[in-house]
């Protein structure tokens, strides 16, 4: 993967971690931490599924197959619309929802 692809999706994982973090010590309100969240989560998502479109379409299988159940799950997130985090619930789920943006931020440095 180039250089500037690991940028963004670190961009992207930190921007969500930090809000979160700035949420629990109570810097930030949850309407300004949940919109911050939410504006980055439909790119993050579709970068997600172009990268693994773009993998099965110059037939590198493996990486396709690393990617492929992670795009499936984005995108039944995206079919259930659970995908975005909610302001009246945010309190209850932030510590999953760090949880779940560290190993995604893991996964995303662990790829082929």
């Amino acid at each position: 993967m180039s250089v500037e692809l690991i940028l963004w999706l670190f961009s992207f994982a930190s921007i969500m971690l930090i809000c979160l973090s700035d949420l629990e010590f109570d810097y930030i309100n949850p309407y300004d931490s949940s919109s911050r969240i939410n504006s980055v989560v439909l790119i993050e998502y579709s970068l997600q599924g172009a990268l693994c479109a773009s993998f099965l379409l110059t037939l590198h299988w493996f990486p396709f197959l690393v990617m492929a159940p992670v795009a499936y799950y984005h995108g039944k997130l995206y079919m259930d619309r659970k995908h975005l985090v909610d302001v009246t619930e945010i309190f209850r789920q932030l510590n999953w929802e760090k949880k779940y943006r560290m190993i995604k931020l893991a996964f995303y440095f662990t790829r082929p």
